[in-house]
Order: C-alpha cells, then sequence, then structure tokens
C-alpha cells in the first residue's frame, strides 16, 4: 500500500517534489564502427530518428538514419539494492530497412527509420511496426536458449546422410545454448503510399494499423501485406453513388475510379481486378497547383478503434469517425485556435504547422506540437485549446535567421506522462522542456554528456533574452541550433524518459531518495 502511495505521488506531482537524475550507463552512444564520427561530430547513418518504450516499458527501441532498430532492456531489480530500479542495455540490434531506388520515378528511398510502434505483448515473442519513408515492416523479436540435436537424416554438422546407412530411429532432443536474441520479418507492408510516410499507429483492435504520408493515410490489416484501405479522400466524390454503395460496402476512390470496399478487406473493382491499395484519407487535390496543406501526424484513439484524427501544415486538426463513413473525407470535429491578427507575420503559417499529435492515455485530451508551442485540446471543445504552453518563446525574434538556416521546419515531438499530468517535448541546445498540468510549473532541462555521469542530478536552465546574464543562465544568442531533441519518450508507468540526441540517447529518472 505504501508503494502505491509512492507511485501516485510522483505521477501527479513529478515536477514540483523531485528531482531528475541519470540512470547508470544512461548515455549511449551510436556510431558505425565502419563509418567513424570526425572532430566529435556523428555521421548522418548515426543520427537517432525514432524512440519509442513498449507498452510495459521493459523495452525500449530506438531507429536511426542508417535504417537500424537498437532494442534496449530494462535490467531485472538487484536483490541487494531493493530500491534500486533496473537499468537499460542493449538487448538486440537489427537492420530494419535498406537503401532502396525507384527506378520508375528515379528516386532514391533512404533507409531512415521514421516510427516505431509497438504491439502488446501476447506471448514470449516481441512484436513492432518499424517504417522508412515508403514500407513498414512488422517484426518479430524472440529468445531461443536453445537448440535441437539428433536429427536422423542430418549429421551433427548439419549435411544430410545417405538413407542407406540409417539403421536406427533417433527421437531429436533439445540441448541449451547461448541465448540469442533473433528479429525476423513477420510481414512487408510496401507499394501503398506516393509519398513520405510521417506516421504510423496501431489500433486499439490490435487488428489493424494506419499508415499517413503528406496527402494519404490508408488502414492495413496486419495479416494482409497486398491489400490497404484509404480511410479519408476530400476529392470530388458522386454523392449518389455514396449514398447507393455505404449500405453495402465501403466507398473509396483510387486513381479517379469507385470502388467498392467489403468489410473483410478485400477490394473489389466494380469493373476490373482487386487493387493493391486504397485510402481512408485522401487530401490529394485534383489539380496539384491547388494543394494548400499537408498531413503531418495520425493517431488512432487509444480505446475507441473507430476513431482517430491527424494534423495538418495549416494548424488544423480533424478528428474523423468510421463508423460514419469508411471513406473520412468529412471529418466529425475539426480543432481550430483562431489567429490574432496582431501576430500575422511572414512565418505564420510555417509556425504554426503541427509536427506531432498525441491522445492522452484516457483518450480525452489531444495534445499537438507546433513550432513554438504545446497546446492540450480538449475533445468536446474545438474552437481553442485548453492549454498552451509556451517552449521556446524567446526564438520569435530569431525566425528569420531560423529560416535562413532550415531550422525553422524541425518537427518536434510531444509525449505525456503515464497519467496524463506532466507533458515532455525537445527544443535546441540539447534542452528539453517538462510543463506540469496541475501546478502549471515547467522546467528546462539539458541533455548534454557534461551532466551524464550516472545518479547526477540534472540542474535546471535557463534562457537570458536581454539584459544582463545570471551565472547559470545562457544567452539565447549562444543556443547550439545544431543540437536539437527531436525525439523522447516517456516510460508508460514509471518516471522514465529516454531523449534522443543526434547520436546519443539519454535515459533519466526521477530521484526519490
Amino acid at each position: 500500500m505504501e508503494e502505491d502511495i509512492d507511485t501516485r505521488k510522483i505521477n501527479n506531482s513529478f515536477l514540483r517534489d523531485h528531482s531528475y537524475a541519470t540512470e547508470g550507463k544512461a548515455v549511449c552512444g551510436f556510431h558505425n564502427a565502419e563509418s567513424p564520427m570526425e572532430l566529435g561530430r556523428p555521421t548522418m547513418p548515426d543520427i537517432i530518428s525514432t524512440v519509442e518504450f513498449n507498452h510495459t516499458g521493459e523495452l525500449l527501441a530506438t531507429g536511426d538514419k542508417g535504417g537500424r532498430v537498437v532494442i534496449f532492456q530494462r535490467e531485472q531489480e538487484s536483490k541487494n539494492q531493493v530500491h534500486r530500479r533496473g537499468e537499460y542495455n542493449v538487448y538486440s540490434t537489427f537492420q530494419s530497412h535498406e537503401p532502396e531506388f525507384d527506378y520508375l520515378k528515379s528516386l532514391e528511398i533512404e533507409e531512415k527509420i521514421n516510427k516505431i510502434r509497438w504491439l502488446p505483448q501476447q506471448n514470449a515473442a516481441y512484436f513492432l511496426l518499424s517504417t522508412n519513408d515508403k514500407t513498414v515492416k512488422l517484426w518479430k523479436v524472440s529468445e531461443r536458449d536453445k537448440r535441437p540435436e539428433g536429427y536422423n537424416l542430418k549429421d551433427e554438422e548439419g549435411r544430410l546422410r545417405d538413407p542407406a546407412t540409417i539403421t536406427t530411429l533417433r527421437v531429436p532432443v533439445l540441448r541449451p545454448m547461448d541465448l540469442m536474441v533473433e528479429a525476423t520479418p513477420r510481414r512487408v507492408f510496401a507499394n501503398a503510399h506516393t509519398y513520405h510516410i510521417n506516421s504510423i499507429s496501431v489500433n486499439s483492435d490490435y487488428e489493424t494499423y494506419m499508415s499517413a504520408d503528406d496527402l494519404r493515410i490508408n488502414l492495413w490489416n496486419f495479416e494482409i501485406t497486398n491489400q490497404s484501405f484509404s480511410i479519408l479522400s476530400l476529392g470530388p466524390i458522386t454523392s449518389w453513388l455514396e449514398s447507393k454503395l455505404f449500405s453495402i460496402g465501403r466507398l473509396e476512390v483510387l486513381s479517379e475510379k469507385p470502388r467498392l470496399l467489403l468489410n473483410m478487406g478485400v477490394l473489389l473493382s466494380m469493373k476490373g481486378t482487386p487493387t493493391h491499395a486504397g485510402d481512408i484519407v485522401d487530401i490529394k487535390p485534383a489539380n496539384m497547383e491547388e494543394l494548400t496543406e499537408v498531413i503531418t501526424a495520425a493517431e488512432f484513439h487509444p480505446h475507441h478503434c473507430n476513431t482517430f484524427v491527424y494534423s495538418s501544415s495549416k494548424g488544423t486538426i480533424r478528428l474523423c469517425d468510421m463508423r460514419a463513413s469508411a471513406l473520412c473525407d468529412r471529418h466529425t470535429k475539426f480543432f481550430e485556435e483562431p489567429e490574432d491578427p496582431s501576430n500575422r507575420s511572414f512565418f505564420s503559417e510555417i509556425i504554426s504547422s503541427i509536427s506531432d499529435v498525441k491522445f492522452s492515455h484516457s483518450g480525452r485530451c489531444i495534445m499537438t506540437r507546433d513550432y513554438l508551442t504545446v497546446k492540450v485540446w480538449d475533445l468536446n471543445m474545438e474552437n481553442r485549446p485548453v492549454e498552451t504552453y509556451q517552449v521556446h518563446d524567446y526564438l520569435r525574434s530569431k525566425l528569420c535567421s531560423l529560416y535562413e538556416n532550415d531550422c525553422i521546419f524541425d518537427k518536434f515531438e510531444c509525449v505525456w506522462n503515464g497519467s496524463d499530468s506532466v507533458i515532455m517535448t525537445g527544443s535546441y541546445n540539447n534542452f528539453f522542456r517538462m510543463f506540469d498540468r496541475n501546478t502549471k510549473r515547467d522546467v528546462t532541462l539539458e541533455a548534454s554528456r557534461e551532466n551524464s555521469k550516472p545518479r547526477a542530478i540534472l540542474k535546471p536552465r535557463k534562457v537570458c533574452v536581454g539584459g544582463k546574464r545570471r551565472k547559470d543562465e545562457i544567452s539565447v544568442d549562444s543556443l547550439d541550433f545544431s543540437k536539437k531533441i527531436l525525439h523522447t519518450a516517456w516510460h508508460p508507468s514509471e518516471n522514465i524518459i529516454a531523449v534522443a540526441a543526434t547520436n546519443n540517447l539519454y535515459i533519466f529518472q526521477d530521484k526519490v531518495n
């Protein structure tokens, strides 16, 4: 009972009552042995591009621009030190994607891992989705500590034996061996996206997931790799045709030809053969010159398998319900904050673009991240956010230089803690920000090698905008914009966070004692 009270206290008042400390062996530098870092700068393939805890928090997966996935496992608690929580050590490393070339479009397809999403564990094996710009893969990660011996048709070295020499039958047995962690691709979902995939989200029914690119969102079944369904289209659809087909199936548009989707996931053409892809969301206009916005992120509701949201480059969020229409070209709710005309500038549209959208664990709220702020929206209030947090408002005067060096187009992610009471997101100079929704307090922390000694307490950092700078403050003109924290993750039930800074992964936990 005492432990339950302590856990609840940590989750609900994390910023107020606790400091932050690095775990032992928390800083993990990634670099390819074949391409060593020069002058302390990581090579492009070594830069971490995504971070994700699994549903229990026992595993932490990272993907990098070299197409690799590294999985860390939390060590078991020490019997001698009961209160010491386990550290994360490398569990498995595998190459998820390879660079490809589209000869029809003369286009190189990068191996960079854009997103990783875990599936809930159902047996001894683990399953995760990983995606690059074009292809989603379902991976099985399993352990093997025994090997079979005593085959009848093979000798001990694996060579086939002459059946004529076999005089007795043997029963194969399993012998112990060193633990081996294997990662094998179980499904490959390809050829369904014309544009770069920016999001994947596993549905709460755990039978389907969606993948989103700039203009389309596709719905997939985990068992079917050659068929998908697009759940949104803003293109022209004949209303009478939709009304006639909706009662017997689901309508979608592919190559400007209406097609019928049966509930089992098989696409049947009104004229022709089954097709390989469809869209639940398709905002591509008939004339690309009329394109005014693109899809930036998408996610399923954590509890309702029929509901999902997607954000756009115009700073808007649309909530869609697949019960109303399988082709979600008409949103159920539309979230947008009216722009203050006095703040209108050349950069307004750029900085209002939403880079990440996340449902809260309860499913009641949506969190969005644009360039300067994090906003929390209540699903029952569409006209404005209920909470707005300034991440680095001191950069507003630097937008011109940030535009010139392309930093203004950086896509920062945001995460909730396990109880939805604290929000975390990244910034520049390897800073990351936390906001306590209950106390309205916030803190800026830094992830760097200088303060990454095991069990070291992180000191809050402050940025000085003008005037006299204090000893512990850093001037806004001294910020290093090449050091940025775009990707973060929060343990689902404990106050353990993972922060990716270029090729380094930092793991921090709250210091209770």
